[in-house]
């Protein structure tokens, strides 16, 4: 990776991160949504979980604002 990133040097920017940093993963942020909302659910099983996840997945889908503020909570700006 080094090799390539030097031959690569004039156009590739490389930012090394920390290993694991939640507070730079906008999806931190969708997952913390989604754990606080399905917290309190007493599942009989592994289907009743994944069918509220997926259901609490599908209501942030369709609320952008919800999915930009994590990815502003970020401090991360995506340049267009």
């Amino acid at each position: 990776m080094r090799e390539f990133i030097a031959a690569n040097a004039d156009w590739l920017t490389v930012f090394q991160l920390p290993s694991y940093a939640p507070d730079l993963n906008p999806q931190e942020g969708i997952w913390s949504m989604v754990k606080r909302d399905i917290g309190n659910l007493a599942a009989a099983d592994l289907s009743q979980i994944t069918r509220a996840v997926k259901h609490r997945l599908k209501q942030i889908r369709y609320r952008p604002d919800v999915v930009d503020g994590c990815l502003t909570g970020t401090g991360l700006v995506m340049d267009d």
